[in-house]
């Protein structure tokens, strides 16, 4: 079976978030909102960093329950800060309650954060056709609206960069290259 250049064939945590869950399309504002702040954490880091700390995130993080992430306090965040389990960034740590409170505001505005995310790519996910890794974007158009967007809406780290690697997380845009087999031509 041919998968992703990318892809580290003998690590089954990356096997199988390449095989499950990078590329198909997610519209529960929950995981939305996760994979934002995750993708955020790994600003200038590798994927691979942040996805082996996501159960620590989600533990440290009320699993990502925004109304809870709102109501943190310093002694809260100082905890956070002090966590092994997680990047500790204090800017990065910091953002995830930012976040919060821009995610909620989205939801009022527009009913959910998931018809608000999925409205830069019209509702439906964008099926590319790369021969290579090579030939995958970091970012696009889309991206460069997105991140200009979320940083209005005041969202933190939130670059051109970390919102395609977003939109490939939760498959607003699938980049699997032609010879993967979760490519949707095969």
């Amino acid at each position: 079976m041919k998968r992703c250049m990318w892809v580290k064939t003998k690590e089954p945590l990356y096997v199988e978030y390449h095989d499950k869950e990078w590329g198909v399309p997610v519209y529960g504002d929950r995981i939305l909102f996760e994979m934002l702040c995750l993708e955020g954490a790994q600003a200038g880091l590798s994927w691979w960093t942040v996805l082996q700390k996501r159960e620590n995130y989600r533990n440290a993080f009320d699993q990502f329950e925004a109304e809870k992430i709102v109501q943190y306090t310093d002694e809260k965040l100082q905890s956070l800060i002090e966590n092994p389990g997680i990047i500790r960034n204090k800017m990065k740590i910091y953002s995830v309650v930012t976040n919060a409170k821009a995610f909620l505001k989205i939801q009022q505005e527009y009913g959910s954060f998931s018809s608000y995310i999925w409205s830069f790519v019209d509702n439906k996910p964008i099926i590319n056709n790369w021969e290579t890794v090579k030939d995958v974007p970091t970012s696009n158009a889309i991206s460069d609206k997105m991140s200009k967007q979320l940083k209005r809406d005041g969202f933190k780290f939130v670059g051109s960069t970390i919102c395609y690697s977003y939109m490939q997380a939760v498959g607003m845009v699938n980049d699997h290259t032609l010879e993967c087999f979760r490519h949707p031509s095969q």
